[in-house]
């Protein structure tokens, strides 16, 4: 890649999650000798925001503009090496970006979990990326680090300890303290107006192989549904299990960096992520009692009149997120239980701190933007569409352990 004007642009730094990540990114950025640029459509808003920003490396650049403007965009993606973007509704917002950053050669992560415009992004672009050496990383926040670099930690233990992969790995959420933004609220709301007009919305919603390539979305693993009314027993933890509202997007990703790196885990691996409650009656009332109230809200979010209510005066609006303290005190958990062949249990727990669906997930965008500027060398792959495990792996691990706050152990 030759010489670019900027080593990281972050593009839609004036949202919730755009404003905390701008913040990590400077602080990070700053005695590593790397220039970063902040943009958006705002131009107060951003001066605003650079003025509240941690010294970074030299003065920190803005770029003023739209996202669809196609010439501005061009123009942004050729003078960076890495792009990561927080503008969502990705469907929305997201395309000419990541077509930009295709064509000029320029590395690209972001947080979208979005499966319908993911699966469309790699069959526009997947051929001209592998050609540019552009590596496009989407899903790089708590949808879906910690269940892609999970599995892998656990299967990294597995070949270790025993010579051969899980053939199974159940992921269980454990705790989920926190909230969420303005801008997660806007995706889900436009995944449910496709969801009216999209034919292939729930094709591939529905098929959980939807995100490997052509000639392989077949396997093991039935349906991915959405808020199915189900409450499972979990034999290995002794509790009841119920959905979890990422599950199905999150799933897509394990399978699809199974699928991309050539089966590490096998072409018969079968993959769960579900919320885990206790054991006994109490357990089981748990599971159920949110189960119903996942669906009832799901009815409430594909009727345009309810929907409307929901959006006015429950979800929050583009800009907001939740408070410093909410921020701060969140945090969650994930216990993974895998099988062997031979009936072995491997079982590995991933800790987060602060709140997931912001202050997490914006300190996991920075590394996946970090590794991607500083690792380019190590990384394994070449251009194409990546998956956080398939693209940069233990490198981004080690990053999240030591700086935002995470951690993976066995146990």
């Amino acid at each position: 890649m030759n010489k670019r004007e900027f080593d990281i642009v972050l593009w839609g730094a004036t949202g919730a999650t755009g404003r905390r990540a701008a913040h990590h990114l400077a602080r990070r950025c700053g005695g590593r000798g790397l220039r970063l640029a902040i943009g958006g459509r705002n131009r107060e808003r951003l001066e605003a925001i650079r003025e509240d920003l941690p010294n970074a490396d030299g003065p920190i650049a803005l770029l003023v503009g739209d996202s669809h403007d196609a010439a501005f965009i061009g123009e942004m993606a050729t003078r960076a090496r890495v792009v990561a973007s927080t503008v969502g509704p990705f469907a929305l917002y997201g395309s000419e970006l990541v077509a930009a950053c295709v064509k000029s050669g320029t590395h690209y992560c972001d947080l979208t979990a979005e499966p319908q415009w993911m699966r469309a992004m790699i069959d526009a672009h997947e051929d001209e990326a592998r050609e540019t050496g552009a590596r496009i990383v989407h899903s790089c926040g708590h949808d879906s680090i910690p269940s892609d670099l999970g599995v892998q930690f656990l299967q990294d233990a597995a070949l270790a300890r025993h010579g051969k992969p899980c053939k199974r790995i159940a992921t269980r959420v454990t705790q989920m303290k926190g909230g969420f933004s303005g801008g997660t609220a806007a995706s889900f709301l436009n995944a449910m107006r496709l969801r009216e007009t999209d034919p292939n919305f729930s094709r591939v919603s529905n098929d959980p192989y939807a995100l490997c390539p052509e000639d392989q979305r077949t396997g093991p693993d039935g349906p991915d549904r959405m808020m199915p009314i189900e409450v499972t027993w979990d034999a290995d933890l002794r509790a009841w299990t119920k959905p979890y509202f990422m599950g199905p997007m999150n799933s897509k990703v394990v399978r699809r960096s199974n699928a991309i790196m050539g089966y590490p885990y096998g072409r018969d691996f079968r993959y769960q992520e579900t919320a885990l409650t206790r054991g006994g009656i109490g357990g089981w009332w748990t599971a159920m009692r949110s189960t119903l109230f996942g669906r009832l809200f799901l009815i409430a979010m594909a009727v345009p009149a309810t929907r409307g209510l929901l959006q006015r005066h429950v979800l929050p609006k583009s800009g907001e997120g939740p408070s410093k303290e909410v921020r701060e005190s969140g945090s969650y958990e994930l216990v993974l239980v895998g099988e062997q062949p031979d009936g072995t249990i491997l079982k590995a727990r991933i800790i987060g701190q602060g709140d997931p669906g912001v202050r997490s997930t914006t300190l996991m965008l920075t590394e996946a933007a970090l590794c991607l500027a500083e690792d380019t060398d190590r990384i394994p792959v070449g251009g194409g569409f990546w998956t956080p495990a398939s693209a940069m792996g233990h490198l981004l691990r080690d990053r999240i352990t030591t700086h935002a706050g995470m951690s993976f152990e066995l146990f």
